[in-house]
């Protein structure tokens, strides 16, 4: 059980992020939502972890800037005074042929799916 730990999931305003921040909640852990621009789908993920009688909280923050992240990672550790998971699953896609991709939209994929791992 994951009683009492604290786990943040990036990305997890719906699809996979979202099925792993409920599964942990239904396992113990207080769950921090990240999210970057839908705060009511965020939201949603939210309030279903309570509906199960856990802790979620929501942080804003876009994962390919450094800035935001630190942020992000000293409110977490300021308000819950630690993090003992973290799954990295933001991503995006921009679907589409690559010699139809715009350079932005390719930077924006390599800005969230590589720099946000790192």
């Amino acid at each position: 059980m994951l009683n009492e730990k604290v786990a943040l999931v990036t990305g997890a305003s719906r699809g996979i992020g979202k099925a792993i921040a409920l599964k942990l909640a239904e396992n113990g852990a207080k769950v921090i939502i990240n999210y970057n621009g839908n705060f009511e789908k965020a939201m949603e993920t939210v309030e279903q972890i309570k509906e199960i009688g856990n802790e979620a909280f929501l942080k804003k923050a876009n994962v390919s800037d450094s800035n935001e992240c630190k942020e992000m990672i000293d409110e977490i550790i300021k308000e819950h005074g630690r993090i003992d998971i973290l799954i990295n699953n933001a991503g995006i896609t921009k679907d589409n042929l690559l010699i139809r991709m715009k350079e932005d939209e390719f930077d924006d994929v390599i800005a969230v799916n590589l720099k946000g791992t790192y």
